[in-house]
């Protein structure tokens, strides 16, 4: 007994390949297994029953790889359920049974009936044949001898057409080509979509005629009809004898916004149309490209491609845009124009003629070739009319006229300006006056005269124009001058310097340091250079402080530093600056920058040390000076009115010895017995002592000021002294006295010793009874030797006893009995006579006398000497 294998379809897809592999029933002789149903048709979501029929036990069942649980049915037979089952791939659903050794199975097809066929269209391209699209809807999960198939089919004619495709793409778009039948414009179509789970169909009914969508015209050509006109010609495939067409012509020229001109033109039979292009420019080069369609419209056609021309040259419409300006020695006219656009040239500029005239002449030069631009004309300020035109190939242009008169203006002032974005916007005063037009040339500020860089000219009407130029740079200062046309003559109306963008500037100004003192430092500096200065200069910041060379630099001047002192100079005319209230000797940190509305320019610093203050020196010299004098001053102001109470407390008063009891003696005592001895005075040094080398015998008697006071000394033994001599210590104020030794005197020559005599204020003691008598020579004081001769002459003893009474006090009574020399003298001789040391009471401090008179008997003291307490005496009582 044989056996029969039933095989699916299995579906391999590789790229660009679709394979089926389908099953077939394989007879095996001795095997009688079989699996229903085969190759089934399905509709998505429908529920379906797979039975095997088999002789051997049944050990699985798959729905594709999904295992599915048996039912047992008599003998060894089995069934699966599949429930909602859901649509199949392209190559189905495979179900298979597995037995010991073996397997068997079948193919499951689930899927959807043909959606009603969408967007069905038909038109023509050329009245020929008609191009039926569809979009076929939801996919139908069918692929192979399943999938759908469509027939078109025109009822009025009973003609149909079917579909033949290759499989595409989900959602594509189909189309299917009918042959229009002679005569007939009106189809009436209908779409049948079949496939085994069902079918559809869509119907369409349409005018052909008014469903044109021609090709793209090919083949443009474009032939002269003059300067402004042409005549284009195309291709359009298709008969469109019976109908019309409605034709977009593209012209645009390089740059340029593109016209649309819209032509109708009649169908014909061959296809070739024309048209003609007016209303163009000469010398124009063009880009044409057309598309078409039909009326009634329904689509337009594609764009054809581009097709370029260059019209023919005409005359040139206009004459050249011209200026003139006069050399900066005024002997010659430069006559400036532009090129003439494109639209005006209506050709090549070959050369201009530049000519002027007169009342009286008229003056033609030669021809310039282009692209000169200027002409240089020698005149004398006479008023001219200059003329230029230009020449293209085909003929000269129309005039254009200049007057060389310009007209003063007194009234002129320099004005700025800043532009606005890639302009600078001029405005001015309506003027009626003004009737030809106004003329607003530029120029680079840096450029030498005569400066011009471009002009344009506006209406007489306008008020304001917005000057624009490619040649305009930020940074830039340019002058603008306004000209306005009156009877050919120009007047210059107004001048203007201005910037399309003020930026800061490059470099900071050049300064110097003209003069310096003591507390003040004279800066001046430099104007920065137009072209660097890039903006309109608002001031200068001036920035100072204490600070060494390469030791110190100054940071964050703008920061507010307290130690960093800022001066804003906003006169920019103002070209010094004197930073005062400075210190002598001191280093300074000058910096000076420079800003416009641009911002703000570097830099530049110098380090400064202002002058040492010698006023301040000599000031400084002078206040302790004048202190120390004004203090010495009060000083003596108050010492002098303060005497009184100084010399009492520092020289107290001495008591006067004429009221000691101790010193009063006996008359005969003092009469001059030599043989008694009243007074011992103690040696008295004296202060000073000069031998001098001289010949004079002439006693000189002057003061000696005491230079520093002596030590007392050591009292000698009384043995070495005679019994009889008497020690008083007692020092008046000295005098010097030449005494000669009358024995050496004759031999010339010998040395001479100085010897310190005492002068004394006091008169010689009387009894207090006797009162003293006036005489001239009482107030010569205390002289015990001086006034006494000095030579040994006997002759003037009477004359000295005279004296002897009225010189004051004389302890030594008896005159022989005095030495010529002093005890103390080294010119000291042995005598007979005894040795008296006498001497007064003194101070060693002072040379005043310590024993001073005071009641009013006593004489007036005649000093010779004055020394520093006689400051501090109290003036005597009158």
């Amino acid at each position: 007994e044989g056996h029969t294998l039933s095989l699916g379809h299995y579906y391999y897809k590789v790229p660009n390949s679709v394979f089926y592999v389908h099953w077939t029933n394989l007879w095996f002789p001795d095997s009688q297994t079989k699996v229903f149903p085969q190759d089934k048709v399905v509709l998505v979501g429908s529920d379906i029953t797979v039975c095997c029929v088999t002789q051997e036990k049944v050990l699985s069942a798959q729905i594709g790889r999904t295992n599915c649980p048996l039912i047992h049915l008599d003998g060894k037979n089995v069934a699966i359920k599949i429930r909602n089952i859901s649509a199949s791939e392209s190559s189905g659903t495979n179900v298979v049974f597995s037995v010991e050794d073996n397997m068997f199975g079948t193919v499951i097809f689930a899927g959807y009936p043909p959606d009603i066929p969408q967007k069905l269209n038909c038109e023509t391209y050329d009245l020929k044949e008609i191009i039926c699209t569809w979009n076929p809807g939801r996919p139908t999960s069918l692929v192979g001898p399943r999938n759908t198939s469509y027939t078109l089919f025109e009822s009025f004619s009973g003609k149909y057409v079917r579909f033949k495709r290759v499989e595409v793409s989900t959602n594509e778009s189909y189309q299917l080509f009918f042959q229009m039948l002679p005569n007939q414009e009106i189809y009436n179509f209908t779409l049948n979509a079949h496939n085994p789970l069902g079918q559809s169909e869509s119907t369409l009914l349409v005018n052909i005629t008014e469903k044109v969508h021609p090709h793209i015209p090919t083949s443009i050509k474009v032939k002269d009809i003059n300067s402004t006109a042409v005549t284009l010609s195309w291709h359009l495939p298709g008969n469109f004898a019976k109908i019309k067409l409605l034709c977009q012509i593209e012209v645009s020229k390089t740059n340029l916004a593109r016209e649309l001109r819209t032509v109708t033109v009649k169908g014909v039979e061959n296809s070739n149309y024309l048209a003609v292009v007016d209303k163009l420019n000469p010398y124009t080069l063009y880009t044409f490209r057309i598309r078409c369609c039909t009326e009634p419209f329904w689509k337009w056609s594609k764009w054809s491609n581009e097709k370029q021309y260059l019209t023919t040259e005409a005359i040139p419409s206009k004459g050249p845009d011209t200026w003139r300006e006069w050399s900066s020695d005024g002997k010659n006219l430069i006559i400036y124009w532009k090129p003439l656009p494109v639209n005006e040239a209506n050709g090549k500029i070959l050369s201009y003629n530049v000519s002027c005239s007169s009342d009286e002449e008229t003056q033609s030069l030669s021809e310039i070739p282009d692209p000169q631009h200027k002409a240089e004309i020698q005149l004398d300020k006479n008023d001219y009319i200059i003329s230029v035109v230009a020449k293209n190939s085909v003929g000269s242009s129309p005039p254009s006229k200049i007057a060389s008169m310009e007209i003063p203006n007194a009234d002129l002032k320099v004005e700025q300006a800043v532009g606005m974005g890639n302009g600078i916007l001029l405005t001015w005063n309506y003027n009626p006056n003004m009737t030809c037009d106004y003329v607003i040339k530029w120029c680079n500020s840096s450029r030498s005269e005569p400066c011009l860089m471009d002009w344009k000219k506006v209406p007489s009407n306008s008020t304001e124009t917005v000057i624009e130029s490619d040649q305009f740079r930020p940074g830039v200062r340019y002058n603008f001058f306004l000209y306005g046309c009156r009877n050919q003559g120009y007047q210059l109306l107004r001048s203007i310097i201005g910037y399309i963008e003020e930026l800061a500037p490059t470099v900071a100004p050049n300064f110097t340091v003209e003069d310096t003192s003591a507390d003040s430092i004279l800066v001046k500096w430099e104007d920065i250079p137009v072209e660097e200065l890039r903006g309109f200069l608002r001031g200068y910041l001036f920035y100072f402080e204490k600070g060494e060379r390469d030791t110190f630099k100054m940071e964050g001047l703008e920061s507010g530093r307290s130690d960093v002192k800022v001066k804003n100079i906003t006169d920019i005319s103002q070209k010094t600056l004197r930073i005062a209230d400075l210190q002598g000797k001191t280093s300074y940190h000058l910096v000076l920058r420079a800003y416009t509305d641009g911002g703000m320019g570097p830099e530049k610093s110098m380090f400064v040390v202002t002058k040492e203050n010698s006023v301040g020196l000599i000031i400084a010299i002078l206040i302790p000076v004048a202190v120390a004098v004004i203090v010495g001053v009060v000083t003596s102001i108050l010492c002098y009115r303060k005497r009184e109470w100084i010399k009492e407390t520092f020289y107290p008063d001495i008591p006067n010895p004429e009221n000691c009891k101790a010193l009063q003696f006996q008359k005969s005592v003092c009469e001059g017995n030599s043989a008694l001895k009243t007074l011992e005075m103690n040696p008295c040094t004296p202060n000073n002592v000069e031998v001098l080398e001289t010949r004079s015998a002439v006693p000189k008697i002057e003061d000696t000021e005491i230079i520093s006071p002596v030590a007392e000394r050591p009292e000698e033994s009384s043995d070495a002294e005679p019994e009889n001599h008497v020690v008083v210590s007692y020092c008046p104020p000295v005098i010097e006295e030449e005494i000669g030794n009358p024995g050496v005197d004759e031999a010339g020559g010998a040395s001479q010793v100085v010897y310190i005599d005492v002068q004394s204020m006091y008169q010689p003691q009387a009894k207090p009874e006797e009162e003293p008598e006036n005489d001239p020579v009482v107030g010569a004081g205390y002289k015990p030797q001086m006034h006494l001769p000095i030579t040994s002459t006997v002759e003037d003893l009477a004359a000295d006893d005279d004296l002897d009474k009225i010189a004051a006090y004389r302890p030594q009574a008896n005159v022989n009995t005095w030495n010529l020399v002093s005890p103390d003298s080294p010119r000291s001789t042995d005598s007979n006579s005894e040795i008296v040391s006498f001497g007064s009471p003194c101070s060693i401090n002072s040379r005043q006398f310590l024993i001073p008179p005071k009641d009013e008997d006593s004489p007036k003291s005649s000093g010779g000497g004055w020394s520093f307490t006689n400051f501090f005496q109290n003036k005597p009582n009158d």
